[in-house]
């Protein structure tokens, strides 16, 4: 017998070491992942070294610079929805004083390693809210974390680069809040809800939806005064912190951006208002649904139908505090935009959804693997419907505009990855979204009744979202960072610290801006022909021969360079 016991040692061992490996195995499968994803992020940067969106990815720049103790400059923000929890984000890139070229990388850097996140957060959605295999739930993260509509800003410092994780996450706390009640959970919801509230005045949905479900927990004499007091205390410190920034900084960046008057009220309280308000929001749902390939739809579908039933409370609450807070995005983001003054309506402007993209995705996925196929069909010719008749009445929308004399506004911004499927760049084809969305969901519902065609379907998907990142790099970001880029710099023009400098408004936009961007060291002031007496250094436009050729020798200055197919030049007083 003790002969014998040495024997069955390494077996013992080797019995227990596989699970050890697979233990330590899935950490470093989602690190990796998380890892892969920020390298490819900062690779795509390569695409542009300047800002492309003006004028938000200015004003948020602006904002953290002026944080970080540099000079002021403007914000198209307004009072009501001023926001300072993205730009104190970035603001330690400010911190550095570096080359502004270098600083924007860093403000990129920080947005990839936060929008990377999204590939572990969805990995844990599909195991806790969707009940996914472990390698179907690795899969489907890897499709969420390339999803176009996710990452897009974070080539840029936009909100929008850190938003989406951050709903993963609240909507995770969510789940666990309702599957176990308690003040640790609702600290954790009310953490992530305070901080969406700080970025982003889309967290006013957010708040408002957790406070639902809050509320719905405490009638059901589920969560006691001492959760309530936890969850809430969060959302406070941030409103309060919010409003700290905001003082603190006071007048150092000047707020451009008009705040909603009546225009909200009357949008919806008007039948034009409220149907062009109904109508653009219907717009972003079935955009939601064209760019999963109809998997948003029929994880709608689904949400819908188990509200309707009872058990699984965490996962059931969790579907409904996110459709609730879908539609509020979708319907508060327009009524806010009907009240700006002299707005062209957009005939889609999908950025304030695009947020919740990943979450629809995933869980259009766990209906794929997770439906029996009878019910599935059922959902999928519910998709299919809704895609069909919404392309239908989009596109009517579109040419009752045109036949009113003012056409729906287009931009290269409202939904690029929807131009890239629909091949939709110089206008909007809503029937070939539909159809785009429509197949892409019935050949999805086809390849989900083998289980080998579902690792298959996972990898075409995740294929079509890096081609479709892709054009849209090649298409839209390169070009327009290379038309926005001054060459030469203001360095290689021998500006240099302490000069003061300032910009006319007759200069190309985003070289203005960019321009700017550059004086790292002061705030530049714009001007419309005459300097200001204290401006050692102007930028000004530059066409030769063309009318609105600025002629700095009238008002003392001499040309220092510039580059005349940019029609800009820098001028030096004598």
């Amino acid at each position: 017998m003790t002969v014998g016991a040495p024997a069955t040692r390494p077996a013992a061992t080797a019995g227990t070491a596989a699970p050890a490996r697979r233990r330590l195995g899935l950490p470093l499968l989602l690190v990796l992942g998380w890892l892969l994803g920020v390298a490819w992020r900062i690779w795509l940067a390569r695409y542009s070294a300047m800002p492309i969106g003006h004028t938000d990815e200015d004003s948020y720049l602006n904002t953290a610079r002026a944080l970080a103790g540099g000079p002021g400059g403007f914000s198209s923000e307004n009072e009501t929805l001023r926001r300072i929890g993205y730009p104190l984000l970035i603001a330690p890139a400010f911190l550095l004083d570096r080359d502004f070229v270098d600083t924007y990388l860093l403000v990129r850097l920080i947005n990839a390693a936060l929008n990377a996140a999204l590939f572990p957060l969805a990995f844990l959605l599909g195991r806790r809210l969707l009940g996914l295999s472990r390698w179907a739930a690795l899969a489907a993260a890897g499709v969420a974390a390339t999803l176009p509509a996710a990452l897009l800003y974070a080539g840029m410092a936009m909100t929008d680069a850190v938003l989406a994780p951050l709903l993963l996450a609240w909507l995770l706390a969510a789940h666990r809040l309702v599957e176990r009640p308690g003040p640790a959970a609702a600290a954790v919801g009310g953490a992530l809800a305070g901080a969406f509230h700080l970025v982003h005045s889309r967290g006013v949905v957010v708040v408002a939806g957790y406070a639902v479900l809050l509320l719905a927990l405490v009638v059901r004499r589920r969560l006691g005064p001492a959760g309530l007091l936890a969850a809430t205390l969060p959302v406070l410190a941030a409103a309060v912190g919010n409003e700290a920034g905001v003082r603190l900084l006071g007048d150092t960046v000047q707020l451009l951006g008009n705040p909603p008057d009546g225009g909200s009220l009357r949008s919806v309280l008007s039948g034009r208002g409220l149907s062009q308000v109904l109508a653009s929001a219907g717009t972003q749902l079935w955009y939601l649904m064209v760019v999963t390939f109809g998997l948003a739809g029929l994880a709608g579908a689904d949400a819908v139908t188990r509200l309707r039933r009872r058990g699984d409370d965490a996962a059931r609450w969790t579907l409904g505090l996110a459709l609730l807070t879908t539609v509020g995005v979708a319907v508060g983001a327009e009524v806010v935009l009907a009240a700006v003054p002299g707005r062209v309506p957009d005939a889609i402007y999908a950025r304030y959804v695009q947020t919740l993209a990943p979450f629809w995705l995933l869980v259009g996925v766990g209906v794929l693997f997770g439906v029996a196929y009878r019910p599935l069909l059922r959902r999928a010719a519910v998709t299919v419907v809704l895609l069909a008749a919404g392309g239908w009445l989009v596109q009517l929308r579109l040419a009752d505009a045109v036949a009113g004399g003012a056409p729906l506004r287009y931009g290269m911004f409202s939904a690029p990855d929807l131009m890239v499927l629909t091949g939709g760049w110089p206008q909007m084809r809503p029937l070939v979204g539909a159809a785009v969305g429509a197949g892409g969901c019935l050949l999805l519902v086809l390849a989900a009744r083998r289980a080998r065609l579902r690792a298959i379907m996972l990898a075409v998907l995740l294929v079509v979202n890096v081609a479709t990142t892709q054009v849209i790099m090649h298409r839209l970001v390169r070009p327009l960072g290379v038309a926005g880029t001054p060459a030469p710099s203001v360095t290689e023009l021998g500006i240099r610290p302490g000069e003061r400098v300032a910009a006319a408004k007759a200069v190309p936009y985003a070289i203005r801006h960019n321009l700017s961007h550059q004086v790292t060291w002061t705030e530049v002031p714009w001007f419309t022909d005459r300097p200001p007496a204290a401006a050692g250094v102007v930028f000004a436009r530059w066409v030769p021969g063309r009318p609105g050729d600025w002629d700095g020798t009238r008002y003392g200055f001499d040309r220092i360079g510039g580059n005349a197919a940019q029609e800009w030049a820098a001028w030096r007083r004598r």
